[in-house]
């Protein structure tokens, strides 16, 4: 399949009439599937509604089609066309965070979306993307948008467009380019159907700011536990990967060089992940720094791109410091732990 890639500046006026926007919504209207960027990841799109373009996502990504999808969509008036009912919870969290990186699920309207968007279950995942480009496509084509991350199911999610190139060029009809993401890190996934919500995914949304706007929230056990059933698209199967194996270290600079140096002593080549203001106090073959441990945010924005350039540099074992878990570092840490499998190695005393 021959992939059509178009650069988009998102600071154009009126990008749903921008003649790329147009182009890439006639591809999804014809139920092909669509790359496009979010202020989180880019998206792989497709019509909502169509199980054809919905099952072109899964083989694109060799991804398995038991995992929910989440919808994107422009306007209020898709959303209610798509749930049964917006609860009194959800509408507060959509005025303070819509557009943003919130995904809301709540009870799905029958007969509105294809099946294999919600992988049969009662509910939908939906959010409303802070990214010009997106609004301006998914207002184009006037459908609500399936779309997870648009990489090969498994590998860390795209925050540029030559991620998405490396990665599905090829085996998708079309890339929009809007230049790279800025939070980094996926939507947070908020259940709105319980009567305290829970969250099924951390991500851009912190606990904090939900809880300021609607009181108490729950986390789901399948944060931390990997053989917890999961409810939230991203969350059933090993995400994030690099190639290499990769292990988070808990413990101090010299405990981690210690490990570093013991395999560098049996012939690997071994990469470190730490934040910037450590990375000095390495010696490995490759050290990578996705941001400042004064500012997490930066952290989250780099994580990806950090555990693809592992890729290219062709290491065999990766290390990482563990991150605060506070705020954004939540979801950091939620990444790293799904990319290492849950390997945790851990110094003693």
């Amino acid at each position: 399949m021959k992939t059509k890639v178009w650069l988009v500046d998102k600071n154009v006026d009126n990008l749903q009439s921008y003649p790329q926007i147009t182009q890439s919504a006639e591809l999804l209207k014809a139920d092909q599937v669509v790359a496009f960027p979010t202020e989180t990841v880019y998206g792989l799109g497709a019509n909502a509604k169509s199980d054809e373009a919905v099952k072109k996502v899964f083989e694109a990504k060799g991804r398995p089609s038991d995992n929910p999808l989440i919808v994107h969509i422009a306007t209020e008036e898709q959303l209610k066309d798509i749930v049964e009912e917006i609860p009194v919870q959800a509408r507060k969290l959509i005025a303070e965070f819509w557009p943003g990186p919130l995904t809301l699920i709540m009870k799905r309207k029958p007969g509105q979306l294809s099946n294999l968007v919600t992988a049969g279950l009662d509910t939908v995942a939906v959010r409303m993307p802070d990214h010009q480009v997106a609004l301006g496509l998914i207002q184009a084509s006037n459908l609500p948008i399936a779309a997870p991350s648009a990489n090969t199911s498994g590998k860390p999610s795209p925050t540029s467009a030559k991620h998405v190139v490396d990665d599905l060029m090829g085996r998708i009809a079309g890339i929009v380019d809007g230049g790279t993401t800025g939070v980094g890190v996926e939507s947070t996934v908020l259940d709105c159907t319980e009567e305290v919500p829970v969250i099924l995914r951390p991500g851009g949304v912190t606990v904090e700011q939900l809880e300021a706007v609607i009181g108490t929230v729950r986390q789901d056990a399948a944060f931390k536990h990997k053989d917890a059933a999961p409810k939230a698209p991203g969350m059933k199967y090993t995400h994030y990967a690099p190639k290499a194996p990769l292990f988070l270290v808990k413990g101090n600079q010299a405990f981690l060089q210690k490990l570093v140096d013991e395999k560098r002593g049996d012939g690997l080549k071994v990469g470190v992940i730490t934040p910037t203001e450590h990375q000095r106090e390495y010696k490995a073959d490759y050290i990578v720094a996705p941001g400042s441990l004064a500012d997490l945010h930066t952290v989250a924005a780099g994580l990806y791109d950090a555990l693809r350039q592992f890729d290219v540099l062709d290491v065999d074992i990766i290390f990482s410091e563990m991150f605060p878990e506070s705020g954004i570092g939540v979801a950091v840490m939620n990444r790293l732990e799904k990319a290492a499998g849950h390997q945790i190695i851990e110094e003693h005393a």
